[in-house]
């Protein structure tokens, strides 16, 4: 006896139910791949726009300091400014008590008989140009300048008649030697 069991309609529903499964998993494991990809993109999404909150943070601190280093830059410019300014008036008034040291130094030494036409100054180096009746009183008047305190001894570089062809028209220059105001207030400190 020979029983004919045909199995093609069973193999056939069976190859039918794998396939849906196999459909059904790869259709699974595609949307578990796809929410996948979307939570990992949503993590770096989230994670890019918290990298460009700190990036903006960032910009607006550089900003911030970048306008404090030009407030910097422009108060040093102003300070450099200031102190030349103070530099010069120093200068300045340095300079006034060196003139009138030096007009009174002048006045105080002056011969009778000489007149003081012209007096320049360099920094130092003084020139004068003055009239006198006489060689005598030249002579007189450059001995009683070399004995101030804080002139050098005046150097003489031209004698001449006097434009009036009365007397004698002289030009010596010398060196001031005084301390200036800076110089005598910083004794005084040491000294105190």
């Amino acid at each position: 006896m020979n029983i004919n069991i045909n199995l093609l309609a069973w193999r056939e529903a069976r190859r039918e139910k794998r396939t849906k499964q196999f459909y059904g998993v790869l259709a699974l494991a595609l949307a578990l791949g796809i929410l996948a990809a979307l939570g990992v993109s949503l993590i770096y999404q989230q994670e890019l726009n918290e990298q460009a909150m700190r990036n903006d943070y960032i910009v607006r601190h550089i900003e911030q300091l970048d306008q404090q280093i030009e407030d910097v830059k422009r108060y040093q410019e102003d300070a450099a400014q200031l102190n030349k300014q103070l530099a010069l008036f120093r200068t300045l008034q340095s300079e006034r008590v060196d003139t009138v040291e030096l007009f009174n130094a002048l006045a105080a030494s002056l011969t009778d008989g000489v007149v003081y036409e012209e007096l320049s100054r360099e920094g130092p180096r003084v020139s004068v140009t003055a009239t006198a009746n006489d060689e005598r009183q030249v002579s007189e008047q450059l001995r009683r300048l070399a004995r101030v305190p804080g002139f050098a001894v005046p150097v003489l570089s031209e004698v001449t008649s006097a434009p009036d062809e009365q007397g004698r028209r002289f030009r010596f220059e010398m060196i001031q030697t005084m301390p200036t105001v800076e110089a005598s207030a910083t004794t005084e400190e040491t000294a105190q």
